[in-house]
């Protein structure tokens, strides 16, 4: 028997699509460039010139990916907001350790280019990195036919940031600091594996449902201005970054020996999703260990700073003060509860 016309694009694979949507990136991103001097997007590695005047910089490296909230995007038909998301999970992450991101790249998987899909999703990117004062340099578009059902995909981030070796966030905790809370903007990228689940045991039509629709796409809140500020005038004894594990396993790993974080959760300010899911039978157990369930993002500080702090946040991130630090073997200490 004879083989013949054999070709990569009856693969499945369309090498003039991809090329066709690197070219949009590359026209998308340059007027978010930084400088002119060096085209990236479609190169084989990306370069970038080290900000000036730095002394003794380290660098700080991110990856991560926005979960199954890819799974609602594609339930909805919406991809303009998970980009901002996939930017998100990566630079709050960076300015955790005092460090300013600098650049983000992108990798996307999917069964066969969709070109609509793909150009909202790099619209997010895009936009993600501008709120977060970054720029997207490059990354890799993947068509992966046979891997992934049709229609599904996948997207990962990787972000670098630099920060002055005596500006890192390390052993800087003390007793009687304050634990401030900055709310979130919901649900963010964590817990859509169970909020999916409720869903579909609760028989829930989420294309019916205004109000869950634009909830579960809300993208994550980047806090990276805000915080660089107060890193700036050294308000900030440490900070974490609410994301899977909750309130509970994120502060724990800022949290020096010998020191707790006292949390008291009668403080929490809640928001009506983590209301709707406590509602619908997710236990208080599991919606602290699996939701930011309303803090986003959480500072350490002396507390003559706490005035000080709040004039760099919107009305809607304002701070709180949650708890503070004392001295004990157990890293963190949850009392109260939620008023759900």
């Amino acid at each position: 028997m004879k083989y013949k016309n054999f070709t990569y694009k009856k693969s499945g694979v369309n090498i003039n699509k991809a090329n066709k949507f690197i070219k949009f990136i590359s026209s998308s991103t340059k007027k978010s460039k930084k400088t002119g001097e060096f085209k990236n997007i479609g190169g084989f590695g990306a370069l970038t010139k080290l900000p000036d005047k730095l002394k003794n910089p380290y660098l700080v490296t991110s990856t991560d990916g926005v979960g199954t909230k890819i799974e609602v995007a594609n339930q909805l038909n919406k991809f303009d907001t998970i980009g901002i998301d996939l930017v998100a999970m990566c630079v709050n992450d960076l300015i955790v350790q005092g460090a300013k991101p600098i650049i983000f790249l992108d990798y996307i998987s999917i069964e066969k280019i969709n070109t609509k899909k793909l150009k909202n999703i790099i619209k997010g990117i895009i936009k993600g990195c501008k709120l977060a004062d970054c720029e997207l340099v490059g990354g890799e578009t993947a068509e992966m036919p046979g891997t992934y059902s049709k229609g599904k995909f996948d997207i990962a981030g990787f972000s670098l940031g630099l920060v002055e070796k005596d500006k890192i966030l390390i052993n800087k905790i003390r007793e009687n600091d304050l634990v401030v809370a900055v709310p979130s903007s919901g649900l963010h990228s964590n817990g859509f594996s169970l909020v999916r689940h409720v869903l579909k045991k609760k028989k829930i039509n989420l294309k019916k449902n205004s109000y869950l629709k634009e909830e579960l796409l809300k993208p994550t809140k980047i806090y990276v201005k805000h915080i660089l500020e107060l890193l700036k005038r050294k308000y900030i004894s440490a900070c974490a970054n609410i994301t899977g594990g909750g309130l509970e396993d994120n502060i724990k790993r800022v949290i020096p020996r010998k020191y707790c974080a006292e949390i008291y959760l009668d403080k929490v300010k809640t928001l009506k999703i983590f209301k709707w899911l406590k509602s619908k039978g997710v236990s208080e157990k599991e919606m602290l260990k699996t939701f930011n369930c309303g803090i986003g993002f959480c500072l350490i500080i002396k507390p003559y700073n706490f005035q000080k702090i709040i004039k760099f946040f919107p009305k809607e991130y304002k701070p709180y003060v949650v708890g503070k630090i004392t001295k004990n073997l157990k890293k963190v200490k949850l009392s109260g509860k939620i008023s759900w």
